[in-house]
């Protein structure tokens, strides 16, 4: 059909920026990191871009090799895309709670204990991480070889019956806690962000500031990168509780929406950042 076209068409070219941007952001990050002792916020950043490359190339290669009808090799890459998906979530955990941790102004005994900690638990915490993925990885990699094994090699059948091993017990559990640790921190970064935009309003600055201006600035891409992570888990879930074929416009059309959130945060990240348009500026 010419709409299935079209969607998968947009949903490679989307996935080809996103690589791009991505790409973009971690040789910029990792090239800093090799000259000088960059911030522990840049490296997460950085691996968190990287995850991300990795996480459409991925996509698009399990969504190739599935809509191919070579479902055991689309097996094997799409356990690949959900340890990346993991680690990826937990990152996105993990940069949200260290900017929590680091700018909020909170006087709780646990937020001025973390304030003093959080740069070297931060490496403990990104292992932690990429250990958890593996196991994510491991128990796809046998439900999946499983299921296979029961539909014989069906693609259609496939879905039909991972729907319930996979996306309802493992997928949410794997993802939901990630996602609520990143919803958490954001929120209580964004209300203290909040409230002390309005103390500098009433006590100290004036509309104009540049310290006001900073701190809206840093309020708005907070609320963006709010807004497009919620999106994407919420499309992930929503998504995973439908069983569509791949064969259908509608499977490309999920897929169009799930990656858009994650383009448009990279591209929010390069254009928040006076570093990353420096360099953007300096490539073109």
């Amino acid at each position: 059909m010419p709409s299935t076209v079209i969607f998968k068409v947009i949903f490679c070219l989307e996935s080809l920026v996103a690589m791009l941007q991505n790409g973009f952001l971690t040789i910029v990050l990792v090239r800093e990191w090799m000259s000088s002792t960059p911030l522990v916020a840049d490296r997460i950043v950085a691996c968190l871009a990287l995850s991300r490359f990795f996480l459409h190339g991925a996509s698009m290669l399990s969504n190739l090799l599935a809509f191919s009808g070579f479902c055991y090799q689309a097996n094997l890459v799409g356990a690949l895309w959900d340890f990346i998906n993991t680690f990826l979530l937990w990152l996105t955990a993990w940069l949200a709670l260290f900017y929590c941790v680091k700018i909020s102004s909170f006087s709780h005994p646990i937020f001025l204990r973390l304030k003093w900690r959080i740069s070297r638990l931060v490496p403990r915490l990104v292992l932690g991480s990429l250990i958890l993925s593996s196991v994510s990885a491991i128990q796809t990699v046998t439900g999946n070889v499983m299921v296979t094994q029961l539909s014989g090699g069906n693609c259609t059948a496939f879905k039909s019956l991972d729907f319930w091993y996979y996306y309802l017990t493992h997928g949410v559990l794997m993802w939901l806690l990630p996602f609520l640790l990143f919803l958490l921190s954001t929120l209580l970064l964004v209300f203290s962000l909040y409230r002390h935009v309005g103390h500098m309003r009433g006590h100290r600055s004036g509309r104009g500031s540049p310290s006001l201006q900073v701190h809206r600035a840093a309020l708005k891409t907070l609320a963006f990168f709010l807004l497009f992570n919620t999106l994407y888990f919420l499309a992930l879930i929503s998504f995973a509780m439908e069983n569509i074929s791949v064969q259908s416009h509608w499977y490309w059309t999920k897929e169009v929406i799930i990656y858009a959130g994650i383009s448009l945060h990279s591209l929010i990240l390069v254009v928040s950042s006076p570093k990353l348009r420096k360099a953007l500026k300096l490539k073109c």
